[in-house]
Parts: structure tokens; sequence; C-alpha cells
């Protein structure tokens, strides 16, 4: 090659960031939810959670998502709620401590991404959508995920409180990750 054409070249591989593929979540990541009580709209957040990510944008073939949450570290800021929670009625943590959820495709959907998983809650496995957003920031980046679930399809909130008038089936869950280069 001549160097009227490498130079270019060179100069467009020094300006194209690479992303690393393995990251390790790190300080200041989050995981939770929302929720509406009798009306009431209310916030969660699950206070332990691991997840081993693999992901670059320009190689979605090779991304993953494996996620591990543990139940009973929820938190709503009520504690009537919070104690109920663990409970057999909702997240049963004494027979399913953990919700896990692994991706198996990746696809663009207009200017985003979607991630498609399954999620096992309560017992229960069914496909989950994820839309994702990946930010690059210095080593590291922000993977934000969000979708709405149907606590019902899982079996969480059974008995008098699978009434949707009074605790809503829809419910957000939103994660923030900072992650960190491997």
């Amino acid at each position: 090659m001549t160097p009227r054409i490498l130079a270019p070249l060179l100069g467009l591989l020094v300006a194209t960031p690479a992303f690393a593929a393995d990251y390790t979540v790190g300080a200041g990541s989050t995981l939770g939810f929302t929720s509406s009580f009798q009306g009431e709209s209310f916030d969660g957040t699950f206070k332990t959670f691991e997840a081993t990510i693999r992901y670059d944008p320009a190689d979605l073939a090779t991304a993953s998502f494996d996620v591990n949450v543990d139940l009973a570290s929820v938190v709503t800021g009520d504690a009537d709620r919070d104690g109920a929670l663990p409970d057999a009625e909702f997240f049963d943590v004494k027979k399913a401590p953990k919700a896990h959820f692994k991706t198996t495709a990746f696809r663009k959907e207009g200017a985003g991404v979607v991630a498609e998983g399954t999620l096992t809650l309560k017992g229960v496995t069914k496909p989950v959508t994820l839309a994702v957003t990946f930010t690059p920031a210095g080593t590291g980046a922000t993977l934000d995920v969000t979708t709405t679930l149907k606590r019902l399809e899982f079996n969480v909130g059974t008995g008098e409180y699978a009434d949707t008038s009074t605790i809503a089936d829809a419910v957000k869950v939103k994660g923030s990750l900072k992650l960190v280069a491997k």
C-alpha cells in the first residue's frame, strides 16, 4: 500500500474506539423496578445481584448477559411491603431465592438494540425482551436496560394479591450497570 492510502486507514483505526467485550459490574450499578399499589407508584431496588456481561456493539453475535438477582435483597422504602415481598405470595425466596436472566440473541431495532432472553423467577421461565442502551465511557461503559414484565405470568402476587386493581400487573424493570473492562 502506498503511504498516501495507508495514512488515512491508520487514522481511521486510531479514531475508532475499541470496546472491550468482557466487563465486570462496578460500583454505582442499580437494578430495580417500578410498580403501583392502590394507584400509587412505588420503586423497588435489588441491593444484591451479579452479572456477567459480554458486549461489543459492533459484534452483537458474541454478546451475552447472564444475571442472577438475590430476591431477598429487595427494598422499596416501605417496611410492610419490604417484609411481604420475600414471602411465598410474592418472590417466595425460601423456594426460589434468585431470579436468573440469560440472553439468547441480540438484534438492532431502529436506532437501538434489543436483547432477547429468558427470565426465571419463582420457578417460572418465560421469554423476556430488553431494550439496551450502551454508552462507552473511558475504559468502561454504562449499560442501561429496560423492560416491562407481567408479574402474574411469574406467579408474583398470588392469592388476595392477584387483584390487579390493587397491585398493577405490569412492572417496569430497569437496570443501569456501570461496566468496567476486564
